[in-house]
């Protein structure tokens, strides 16, 4: 069965937290249970209590509130401080059931970790009036390009199911340096893990879990335009294949080598995109493809590239 719809409205585009309480546990309150729970001072726990914004279905908790097992609890989270991304998504594609972005590096696709307000999806939220938008799948942040979202919640697992299903066809360009001893095309497989809690994905041996075609387009100076088409969708996949292939992606700040780059430095970014997408339309049964119409700096204009993308 679909989830109830939450109790709070969207906030700056952004739902609230849902918060499931565990079948069983020492607490006696709802308090104690969200003190040891949520990574806030237990001061901003009774805050939040005393404001009467935690709430369930029959309306605000207060600070006496029993832990009940499996109750559901919904809050807005306070937000952190963000830098500016000064790039906007493109729309590419809009009608009732999907909007298709095209999307710039640097700006995350939905709210995670440090990136809340400065994403993708609370920014279309904002900007097409659609407040329950959501999107199919995401792009990392570093990474530019299409991104397809859904309009409405009950429509979102139609297109989801399209990715998990392997129907949707992407293909993505890369600039990446170029060696004439590396065959190619070629396909790349292996099996790649990634860990909770840590930056990078990982191959390992054992029966392969990732492909990619890699494909030369053009090579000048040292450097190559890549066509990637990835035949399954493992976190990082295409960097760590490139990397594999001794042909590390320019700009990329995870691999080979983790790099500390602040989140407001927009100078050289990952010369990685998204370029195409087709699928089945679930509606008609034609086929719907899209192109991004953005550039890989590198490769289109390397002295602006070293120096960062321009602001528009």
């Amino acid at each position: 069965m679909p989830r109830a719809a939450p109790p709070l409205p969207p906030r700056d585009g952004l739902d609230p937290a849902r918060v499931r309480l565990p079948d069983a546990g020492p607490w006696a309150t709802l308090r104690d249970h969200l003190v040891d729970r949520l990574p806030v001072p237990p001061a901003r726990v009774d805050a939040m209590l005393a404001e009467g914004r935690i709430v369930d279905h029959d309306g605000p908790l207060g600070p006496e509130t029993p832990f009940v097992p499996r109750a559901v609890v919904w809050f807005h989270r306070d937000l952190p401080d963000e830098a500016p991304v000064p790039f906007e998504p493109d729309v590419v594609h809009r009608d009732e059931e999907i909007v298709v972005v095209d999307k710039p590096h640097f700006l995350a696709t939905i709210p995670r970790g440090r990136h809340v307000r400065e994403t993708a999806l609370v920014r279309l939220r904002h900007r097409l009036g659609l407040p329950a938008l959501s999107p199919a799948h995401r792009l990392d942040r570093v990474t530019a390009g299409l991104v397809l979202f859904v309009v409405e919640p009950s429509r979102r697992g139609t297109y989801q199911n399209l990715f998990r299903d392997r129907r949707v066809e992407k293909v993505y360009e890369a600039v990446a340096p170029h060696d004439p001893a590396v065959a190619l095309p070629r396909v790349v497989r292996s099996r790649i893990v990634k860990e909770r809690g840590v930056l990078t994905a990982q191959e390992v041996p054992g029966e392969p879990n990732a492909e990619t075609l890699v494909e030369l387009l053009e090579a000048r100076d040292g450097i190559g335009r890549y066509r990637l088409t990835p035949r399954t969708g493992r976190t990082h996949q295409l960097r760590v294949h490139m990397t594999s292939l001794g042909l590390p992606l320019l700009g990329d700040p995870f691999y080979p080598q983790v790099r500390d780059v602040p989140l407001d430095d927009f100078r050289a970014p990952l010369q990685l995109l998204a370029r195409e997408l087709a699928f089945p339309d679930p509606r008609t049964g034609g086929r719907c493809r899209f192109t991004s119409r953005r550039v890989l700096q590198a490769w289109d204009d390397p002295g602006g590239w070293a120096r960062g993308p321009a602001a528009p």
